[in-house]
This record gives C-alpha cells, sequence and structure tokens, in this order.
C-alpha cells in the first residue's frame, strides 16, 4: 500500500514539482541544521509549510488542510520573539481563513475533481470591496500591534496587508492568491533577517521564507495554467 501511494504521489506530481519539494525541503535542513539546530519544533513547521505550497500549487485543498497547521505552528514561533503581528495574524487571520478556504476548495471542485479546485476571476466590485477591507485592516491592525509594542512595527504592519490579501484570494479561488503570499514573503524575510541579528538561529526561519517565495511564484504560474486550461475546457463544452 505504502509503495503504491509513493507512486500515485509520483505520478500526481510532475518532475519539476518534485524537484522543487527536495530542492526547498533540503535547503530548510541545511540552514535548521546550520543555523537553528535546537530547535525541531521550526524545522518541522518550516517543512509542513513548504509541503502545503507544492499542494496549493496544484489547486488540491489537502494544501490547505497543511497550511491551519503551519498557520498555528509559525504563530507559537513569532510569538517567542515578540512577534505578535505575525502570532496576531496567523492565529487570528490566517488559520481560521485556511479553514474557510479548505471548506471553499471542497465544495468548488472542478469538474467533480476533488484533487482540483475550480479556479475562480474576481470581478471588478470584489477587487474594489477587498481593496477597501484590507486598507482598513491594515490600519486597526496597525495601532493594534502598537499597542502590544510589536518589534519592527511598520514591517509587521505590512505583513497584515499582504497576509490579508494572500488569504482572500485564496479563499475566493484566486490565482492571484499566490502572488499575495510572495509579496508575504518578501516582508517576512526581511522581518527575520531583522530578527536574526538578535538570534542567530533565526536565519533558518528567514530561509524558511525564501523557500517560500520560489513555491509561491511557482503557485502563480502553475495556476495560470490551470485557469486557462479550465476556461478552455468550459468553452468546448
Amino acid at each position: 500500500m505504502n509503495a503504491k501511494w509513493q507512486k500515485s504521489m509520483l505520478d500526481y506530481f510532475t518532475k519539476g514539482e518534485v524537484a522543487l519539494w527536495c530542492v526547498s525541503a533540503a535547503l530548510i535542513v541545511l540552514s535548521f541544521l546550520l543555523f537553528g539546530g535546537d530547535n525541531p519544533f521550526t524545522l518541522a513547521a518550516s517543512l509542513i509549510g513548504v509541503t502545503s505550497l507544492i499542494f496549493n500549487a496544484k489547486g488540491n485543498p489537502f494544501g490547505q488542510f497543511l497550511m491551519v497547521i503551519f498557520s498555528i505552528s509559525y504563530g507559537i514561533i513569532s510569538f517567542t520573539f515578540s512577534y505578535y503581528g505575525e502570532m496576531i495574524t496567523y492565529l487570528g487571520m490566517t488559520a481560521p481563513m485556511a479553514i474557510f478556504a479548505l471548506i471553499s476548495w471542497l465544495r468548488n471542485p472542478y469538474d467533480e475533481n476533488s484533487s482540483e479546485v475550480r479556479v475562480n476571476r474576481l470581478k471588478f466590485k470584489e477587487i474594489l470591496f477587498m481593496l477597501l477591507l484590507t486598507a482598513m485592516i491594515t490600519i486597526v491592525f496597525y495601532f493594534i500591534l502598537a499597542a502590544f509594542h510589536t518589534a519592527n512595527l511598520i514591517p509587521s504592519t505590512i505583513s497584515v496587508t499582504t497576509s490579508f490579501l494572500g488569504v482572500y484570494l485564496t479563499f475566493r479561488r484566486s490565482a492571484y492568491y499566490a502572488l499575495g503570499y510572495a509579496a508575504n514573503d518578501i516582508v517576512l524575510i526581511i522581518l527575520w533577517i531583522l530578527a536574526t541579528i538578535s538570534d542567530p538561529s533565526y536565519f533558518s526561519v528567514a530561509v524558511c521564507f525564501v523557500v517560500f517565495l520560489a513555491n509561491d511564484i511557482y503557485g502563480f504560474v502553475n495556476w495560470s495554467k490551470i485557469q486557462k486550461r479550465q476556461e478552455a475546457e468550459g468553452a468546448l463544452l
């Protein structure tokens, strides 16, 4: 059964996707061994996170299930460095939204294929609503994070903005979700490099988000292909 499952996974992912995951996992493990070897929880969270991204890139709801686990784990890691913005964002927003996204993806399979979600195009009015809501959340969170004396307040606030765009677009099944998360990855790389200055063990977390950035860029490219294929097949029906 295990051999069949492994063969099924290899058939499901392209060689490029398998290579991307292997290289991503190797970089995470290497950075952990070199800079953060005293906290295996960080390693486990990072590996879960990068695995969720490769499933998300395929439009597979299992990726959202893994994202819930990663969000909780990352919230705990953020708490250890007083990145309360990250903690609040992931525990109070990303994790719950990942649950909603999981439900949305399961309810909207493409052509009754439970392993691929139906990609959605947002209407102009919804895009305006999303941007207005994002601005409101950014302002509110700025004052909340300031009240908590959050480390690196401005980057942390920007992280809230990009995180919300990512989770909203994921929930709405838009290919642009990956660009929202890619923007968030860039902010988080900066945040954790700043944290590394105080504690070198956090360098492994920074590397984790560099890897996430590469995976999110691939996610956007692949979802764009999936969207074109689904729309072309729909036009033929």
